[in-house]
């Protein structure tokens, strides 16, 4: 599943486009799934197969581009809103994904994380996740990073009621809460914010999708559905990352030459 590394003969630099192991953060709003599979006259179930399956591929892109954490929406807390058919299809398709591909990650050396309400999950699937992110907790160099039951505005919220607990217990001084300390109370608390957030289908929102990590996160859209966004696209949004200049917040000039903000008011 997971392909080559470059030890073992994947692609050169030049046509990737981009060094590999330059970035170290790509996360994916995975859409059209449903529209993939209208457009072909399949069934909406028939589009969510097959964009599981393409998740296998982007997985495999990811590694040979050295990509050190890959995170992928995979279900939303709005997606519960869904027909309870069309959910219930989405956690068998959940369920098996990680069943089939749990022997391949392990031997891949690739840990499985999970960012969201993992408790909300139907209890098979979310023992299954469980398991498989202790089997896998050990690996450090390889991520893959599912949000289920994500949205940005529910993790600020489960963020707040976490800190104001460590407060009433006497474990957080409010006098002293600033972005580092609030950082360790969101489900990403350890992994470092996406460079590039790509989203499929031809749509321009970011859907309560990693609102505050994704600050000064680049943006690539395209119009291609999810089931269709093949590797050498993948590759295609890293090249053209490479090539953006990142000012976060600076201009070229003070990104050069960094001064404190107390020099900039002078």
């Amino acid at each position: 599943m997971l392909g080559m590394t470059k030890e073992s003969g994947s692609a050169s630099d030049e046509e990737l486009g981009f060094e590999p192991g330059s970035v170290r953060h790509v996360a994916i709003i995975m859409d059209g799934n449903g529209r993939w599979a209208r457009a072909r006259g399949l069934p909406r179930n028939e589009g969510h197969r097959n964009g599981v399956r393409n998740v296998q591929e982007i997985v495999k892109a990811a590694r040979q581009a050295d990509l050190r954490h890959l995170t992928l929406f995979a279900f939303s807390v709005e997606n519960w809103h869904r027909p309870k058919a069309e959910v219930s299809a989405l956690m068998h398709l959940l369920d098996s994904y990680l069943t089939a591909q749990a022997d391949e990650l392990k031997r891949q050396e690739i840990r499985l994380r999970v960012i969201g309400r993992l408790e909300e999950l139907p209890r098979r699937v979310s023992r299954r996740i469980q398991r498989l992110m202790e089997e896998t907790a050990h690996f450090d160099r390889w991520n893959l990073n599912l949000a289920l039951n994500y949205g940005s505005r529910t993790e600020v919220v489960d963020a707040m009621r976490a800190y104001a607990q460590a407060v009433q217990a006497g474990l957080e001084d409010p006098e002293a809460l600033d972005w580092a300390t609030a950082v360790r109370f969101l489900y990403t608390r350890d992994l470092p914010d996406p460079d590039l957030i790509i989203r499929t289908s031809g749509e321009h929102r970011v859907s309560n999708f990693l609102l505050l990590q994704g600050a000064y996160a680049e943006y690539h859209f395209t119009d291609k559905f999810w089931p269709e966004f093949e590797p050498a696209d993948f590759f295609a949004a890293l090249a053209e990352f490479a090539r953006r200049e990142r000012r976060f917040g600076q201009t070229s000039e003070q990104l050069k030459s960094p001064r404190s903000p107390s020099s900039l008011r002078a």
